[in-house]
């Protein structure tokens, strides 16, 4: 368990405690906050206090932040959509709401307890029991291919091509407006929200920088149909360039707004590239777009 003891200055005071706590320690969110104080794990001058409790000069607050509960994944028998496989890796076309790994709130039901059970727990290590073979990742919502590894020696080889930007990824997304142009590109530093962690944005403080090259392949009333090639691979980066251009993904309720008839953002992962580990061949993999996404297209055109 990690012990924390902070003390309120004159600045602090009259800031609910939830807020204070969630913006400026890293690890903690407010809902995690609002756990902890439920718990008693979070203390003031030694007592047990609620959410809405407005900080006062020289309060002591005591966290005590419980170890992670261990996640451990196991095989599950969900059918996967399996592009190509051989003894290296697994290129597979995820669907729309499956979660990659297990983590807190999604402890089963995704791609990799998938993966355990087809692999029979034949995948790479590096990421750990949680990620077995996992290379990198696509959101929740968003669809479409993605590599997985089987062996350390080749999740090292594909992870250094992703490093390198030698990696092939592009993608297909509608956005909210009518862009324009015919194509462009978003070249801003991504790192996470000051207030809300589990957000992304585009800052210069504690980020990394992400580019993302865009063009417009069809235009609507209200929204356009985009290409996107990804330069570099940074947590939400898409959704994030784009809502800083002032054209959300479409049912990005996170960084745009909630579209009725779709969960989440209108976003495929449609082509993958890359050299292969043991071979040296360049492979490319392109999938067509799910049935979700031509019924929005539909109903937008």
């Amino acid at each position: 368990m990690k012990n924390l003891k902070l003390y309120v200055s004159n600045e602090t005071s009259g800031v609910r405690i939830d807020k204070w706590l969630s913006e400026n320690i890293d690890e903690l969110s407010r809902a995690s906050v609002q756990k902890l104080l439920k718990d008693n794990n979070i203390l003031i001058n030694s007592k047990a206090v609620n959410k809405n409790y407005k900080l006062r000069t020289g309060d002591v607050i005591d966290i005590n932040i419980p170890e992670p509960i261990e996640l451990d994944a196991h095989p599950q028998n969900i059918p996967i959509d399996i592009v190509y496989e051989d003894n290296d890796l697994l290129v597979v076309n995820k669907p729309k709401g499956m979660v990659v790994h297990p983590a807190a709130g999604n402890p089963d039901g995704t791609l990799v307890n998938a993966l355990l059970y087809h692999c029979k727990g034949r995948l790479s290590s590096i990421n750990g029991v949680i990620r077995p073979g996992i290379v990198h990742r696509i959101d929740k919502y968003t669809s479409g291919l993605l590599i997985v590894a089987k062996t350390d020696k080749a999740h090292t080889n594909l992870a250094a091509q992703i490093k390198e930007h030698s990696f092939t990824r592009e993608y297909m997304g509608v956005v909210c407006g009518r862009m324009n142009i015919e194509d462009g590109t978003v070249d801003a530093p991504i790192g996470r929200h000051k207030l809300n962690r589990k957000k992304m944005t585009v800052t210069d403080t504690n980020s990394k920088n992400a580019i993302t090259h865009y063009k417009v392949l069809e235009t609507f009333d209200k929204y356009s149909l985009l290409n996107f090639t990804l330069e570099t691979g940074r947590t939400h980066q898409i959704r994030v360039h784009m809502s800083y251009i002032g054209h959300p993904i479409l049912g990005d309720d996170v960084y745009g707004k909630a579209f009725k008839g779709i969960d989440g953002q209108c976003l495929h992962a449609k082509k993958i590239g890359f050299v292969h580990p043991s071979t040296g061949e360049y492979m490319e993999f392109d999938s067509e777009l799910p049935e979700y996404f031509l019924k929005i297209l539909k109903k937008v055109r």
